[in-house]
């Protein structure tokens, strides 16, 4: 494997460096977020992809608010112990926005809502519902917290249907305490993938679980590949890789710039290991392409990504 190596400095890499677009289709997605008040992980997670992908008419909401019970130091949502009650109208909201944006693919996240009996998790399951009834030839794709490990929680929203469900690791074990937030462990997410694979096999559904991991945060190769043997060992088979990248100057710093090269060895590793569906890139994040991991439609797919802290 080439060496993954760019000595960090004031300028980022070549491959780094994103070309804006001045395109109506970007403002016509920001018309209808602004329309429908919805978040979207695109503006909040500072999402370099934002331009390219707004441009072509996609992009990447939030559900339950865009206040986060946690702090992970990778994020740039904004945190908070009591964040705002949740809009009971905006599953109707976003299945809405499926339909008026013409989307065959749709992929919705949020942020942690630990405040919550529930996690927010039938709040989930509402929006699922609402986009299946609108929507009923749109697949969907979830990226969901760990509900701190709740199977009966994971339940509820599993058993609502969805095409797609994601738990990110974010990072190799060793990284995970400093990295994440404190309530978040690298076993526990472990645990939420293999259940989500377990449901999926149930129902016939063998690639169900998917998941995501950054790199460039100070981990070594060697723990990458074992990071692929877990995530391979609890039934993922969907995944993407992607540069890390510092939201602010207060958030976890970046230790390298890993090459392109090397994200493509990545994804041989992963292939190799029985992960089918992989994005590995340094501008790849956990919704990008969605479309291309997803199951096969008859129509060509266009991708709402509709946030996880």
């Amino acid at each position: 494997m080439p060496s993954n190596h760019e000595q960090v400095g004031t300028h980022k890499p070549e491959w780094l460096k994103v070309k804006l677009h001045n395109d109506p289709r970007y403002a016509d997605v920001a018309a209808i977020v602004r329309r429908h008040d919805l978040h979207t992980i695109c503006s909040s997670g500072r999402c370099p992809n934002i331009s390219t992908c707004w441009s072509r008419g996609t992009a990447t909401f939030m559900i339950g608010g865009d206040t986060c019970t946690r702090a992970c130091r990778f994020c740039a949502t904004r945190s908070s112990a009591h964040p705002s009650p949740l809009d009971p109208d905006e599953p109707e909201k976003i299945a809405r926005s499926v339909q008026l944006m013409g989307l065959r693919h749709a992929v919705i996240t949020s942020v942690d809502r630990d405040d919550l009996a529930d996690g927010g998790a039938n709040h989930w399951a509402a929006t699922v519902r609402a986009i299946r009834t609108l929507n009923p030839d749109t697949t969907v794709e979830l990226l969901i917290p760990d509900f701190s490990g709740s199977l009966s929680l994971l339940d509820i929203i599993l058993s609502a249907g969805a095409d797609i469900v994601g738990h990110n690791l974010e990072t190799v074990s060793r990284l995970t305490p400093a990295v994440r937030d404190r309530r978040a462990s690298y076993e526990t997410s472990l645990d939420v993938l293999r259940h989500i694979a377990a449901f999926g096999l149930e129902s016939g559904r063998s690639a169900l679980a998917k998941s995501a991991v950054m790199v460039g945060l100070g981990e070594s190769r060697d723990e990458v590949l074992r990071t692929l043997d877990d995530l391979a060992g609890a039934g993922v088979r969907r995944m993407t890789i992607g540069q890390y990248l510092q939201p602010t100057p207060r958030h976890y710093p970046v230790a390298e710039y890993v090459h392109p090269d090397v994200f493509e060895a990545y994804k041989a590793a992963a292939e190799e290991r029985g992960i089918v569906y992989i994005e590995s890139g340094p501008l790849v994040r956990s919704s990008y392409m969605a479309d291309r991991l997803a199951p096969k439609v008859r129509r060509p797919l266009h991708t709402l990504t509709v946030r996880e802290g």
